[in-house]
């Protein structure tokens, strides 16, 4: 969130263990920001591990992880391992966890990896087929959460929905929880609720699944999170009671698989071969418990063949039509100043595939 200006330069950078050697990378110095460094943080940066597509200023800065695949010759995949399943989600402390580049780690997860084909190269775009709270399917369009994007973002610290899939999650899980009246609040994130600490809440709310399409596209598989991962604790809150706080928001551009879902599992970013790969964390448990699951495969044949959005302006229909629009709009506009009805302007609401920043995409309240 927020934004900075600075300059671009290449620095050297020394990795000490397993990719030994020093490597040189390009790097931005920040001489201005606002609103980028939140108050109280203890990071001086941010490393970007997506596609050139979102390098700034364009594609063709060599990001840091394109630079150490070539120079360093390691395989074109790194991995990665959020533990924080139960703990408080602010306070100082860390969480642990793994960062591993050039591969995977056979330590950090348990069973198989499942792999969903990465739609295009700019976020970690996936397709997500359907979703379902305490085991029953939403019923939604499978396009709805894929609008406009669906991304796996560890930098994102919520699980982040659309807002029509925002608002039937949020229907589904107080209609199948066990608490009778709760404050709209809590779902927003504006307040938080609170129970006794000799009590654990999580029993009185349902498991949420996520389909994802299998590489085999006539097949899928869902992850699966426990309330121990989207209800989510607040640390020094009284003495005597416990607060919790929801894991899940609404988005206006994206389904954002964010640090709520990926502290269940061993996520693997396999570039080389264009997918993304999901396994059961051995971390990811509370009270000796898992609180995440991997289940699969499942036949796709009650979900459309492709839920991603595929338009492209390219095609002269379109190119035609927006022209249509456009030239619509001028009149309009033109007649409205003439009439001197309303302020002379016309609002013309866009997607701008530059703009990176998504209002949540950098960690806030959850310091790992």
């Amino acid at each position: 969130q927020g934004s900075w200006t600075g300059v671009l330069g290449t620095d050297v950078i020394t990795i000490p263990k397993g990719i030994y050697g020093s490597y040189t990378i390009n790097i931005a110095t920040i001489l201005e920001s606002e609103n980028f460094f939140l108050p109280g943080v203890k990071w001086h940066g941010i490393l970007g591990l997506a596609y050139d597509a979102l390098a700034k200023p364009s594609s063709s800065v060599e990001t840091f992880f394109d630079s150490l695949v070539r120079q360093a010759k390691i395989p074109n995949i790194f991995s990665l391992q959020m533990c924080g399943a139960g703990l408080p989600v602010s306070g100082s402390g860390t969480n642990g966890g793994s960062l591993v580049l050039g591969g995977i780690e056979p330590s950090l997860y348990n069973g198989d990896i499942w792999y969903t084909p990465i739609k295009e190269e700019w976020y970690y775009q996936v397709e997500i087929l359907k979703l379902e709270v305490g085991g029953q399917n939403l019923q939604l369009d499978c396009r709805e959460y894929n609008a406009d994007k669906a991304i796996v973002d560890s930098g994102t610290t919520l699980l982040r929905l659309p807002q029509k899939v925002f608002s039937v999650v949020v229907q589904a899980i107080a209609r199948t929880s066990l608490i009778q009246e709760f404050s709209s609040g809590f779902w927003t994130g504006s307040q938080l609720a609170c129970w006794d600490k000799t009590e654990r809440p999580w029993s009185l709310f349902p498991k949420l699944s996520i389909y994802l399409r299998d590489e085999n596209s006539s097949r899928s598989f869902r992850i699966s999170i426990l309330p121990q991962l989207y209800i989510q604790p607040i640390l020094g809150i009284g003495e005597n009671l416990q607060c919790y706080r929801f894991g899940i928001s609404s988005s206006t551009n994206a389904l954002v698989i964010g640090a709520t879902v990926m502290e269940g599992f061993y996520v693997i970013f396999d570039r080389a071969q264009r997918r993304v790969g999901f396994a059961v964390s051995p971390c990811a448990e509370v009270d000796g418990s898992p609180v995440s699951e991997i289940e699969g495969p499942f036949t796709t044949a009650d979900v459309a063949s492709n839920c991603v959005s595929s338009v492209s302006f390219h095609e002269p229909v379109l190119w035609i039509a927006s022209y249509a629009l456009m030239s619509l709009c001028a009149i309009i506009l033109l007649v409205l100043i003439i009439l001197l009805l309303i302020p002379p302007r016309c609002q013309h609401r866009y997607t701008d595939n530059d703009v990176v920043n998504d209002e949540s995409s950098l960690v806030r309240h959850r310091w790992k």
